[in-house]
């Protein structure tokens, strides 16, 4: 974990086992811990920034542990009936020891682990818990828990540098600034295409791709890293795509909420991916440029493709939200469900059709999908991913 650490202020007796808690530090979430007994704590989930909602992403940061010990933890603040933790998930655990030792990076941990409603609820509002044990891989060391795997903007920027000296990556991949964000973060914008032979570049169609709308949805930012390796490959196919497309790639929309540990909002405690409608540029500026963006590029060349890339917390799968007109129309449009169709036919184990839904409901208007769809984007999608 980058960024300065704070300073700890911990009086420790000798023989005080008693567990550190820290989640100041980026992508961090927890608010408080109670000691209930001697290996049993129960945890509260900061909520989103300026909002009194959305409790389910959780990192942070434990020490002072014993080997061996049977620990339980109980996070108390869900607000979600349902969760992927009644179906097989299981809470993240990463061992400084064991990285430094054996080089093993973060595993799924937890035995008995329960997402039940408690008692909890103030102000009419139902919270639910989850409950799990488990126990330390060594003594005295420093350990993570996390919700889905953590990618945070000081990851992003690792990469994007990575790629910008890369003597063969940089000439086909030209990273730019889209805007920065209301804490003046900086918003990347990735063009991948390779050169022309003749001049003849306005005839490629160009495919938008965006991520990381919802800071705790890390899955769609890993889901993105793989695309880039993939595009930014030297594969014949890759080469194939490259030639034959413009890329656009926003990778992080809201650096803002990833920073802060947030689940959903932005720095405003509003979910960006319900104000591409909006024409307030200072309140959400990414979604604003970004709009702006796909406009300027529909002038210029035709969109084969828009897809926004997301994590679900509550099915299982990957699969797409498209967009379908009551009465769907005739060539030259294809069909939007044919892309997905043909998605679950490359990748049958990973892509699941019958879990695709092309309704336009009221609720999604704002949507990054639904607005590009009335832009004249026919292959319109949101992508979830368990």
């Amino acid at each position: 974990v980058r960024g300065l650490c704070p300073l700890k202020q911990i009086l420790h007796q000798k023989g005080d086992n008693t567990l550190i808690f820290e989640a100041r530090f980026e992508s961090g979430n927890l608010q408080k811990v109670v000691k209930v007994n001697e290996f049993e704590y129960q945890l509260t989930l900061r909520t989103d920034l300026y909002t009194s909602r959305h409790t389910e992403w959780y990192y942070f940061q434990v020490s002072n542990t014993q080997a061996g010990m049977p620990y339980r933890f109980t996070i108390v603040n869900f607000t979600k009936r349902n969760s992927l933790y009644k179906r097989g998930l299981r809470p993240l655990l990463y061992s400084e020891a064991d990285a430094k030792k054996h080089k093993v990076g973060w595993r799924r941990t937890g035995n008995e682990i329960k997402y039940y409603k408690n008692n909890a609820g103030r102000g009419g509002r139902q919270y639910f818990s989850l409950t799990w044990t488990f126990q330390f891989p060594h003594d005295r060391d420093t350990c993570y828990f996390a919700h889905c795997y953590p990618y945070t903007y000081s990851n992003l920027q690792e990469y994007l540098v990575a790629i910008s000296k890369d003597p063969v990556k940089s000439k086909f991949c030209k990273i730019h600034i889209l805007c920065h964000s209301l804490a003046g973060n900086i918003v990347y914008v990735l063009t991948i295409t390779n050169r022309t032979k003749s001049g003849k570049g306005t005839e490629r169609k160009a495919v938008i791709l965006t991520a990381r709308v919802h800071p705790g949805e890390t899955n769609s930012s890993w889901i993105m890293k793989g695309f880039l390796d993939y595009i930014l490959g030297d594969s014949g196919k890759a080469q194939l795509l490259r030639d034959n497309f413009v890329f656009k790639v926003v990778p992080m929309l809201n650096p803002d909420g990833v920073i802060v540990g947030n689940h959903r909002c932005s720095l405003t405690g509003q979910d960006l991916n319900r104000k591409y409608r909006s024409n307030v540029k200072k309140c959400y500026p990414s979604v604003w440029y970004t709009r702006n963006m796909i406009k300027r590029v529909m002038g210029e060349r035709d969109v084969f493709l828009y897809c926004d890339i997301h994590g679900h917390n509550r099915k299982q799968n990957v699969f797409m939200y498209g967009c379908e007109r009551k009465q769907q129309a005739k060539a030259p449009y294809v069909h939007p469900r044919v892309f997905p169709l043909l998605l679950s036919k490359s990748c049958p184990d990973k892509f699941s059709f019958p879990d695709c839904r092309f309704r336009v409901r009221k609720s999604k208007e704002g949507t990054g999908r639904v607005v590009m769809w009335k832009l004249g984007i026919n292959n319109s999608y949101t992508l979830e991913a368990s």
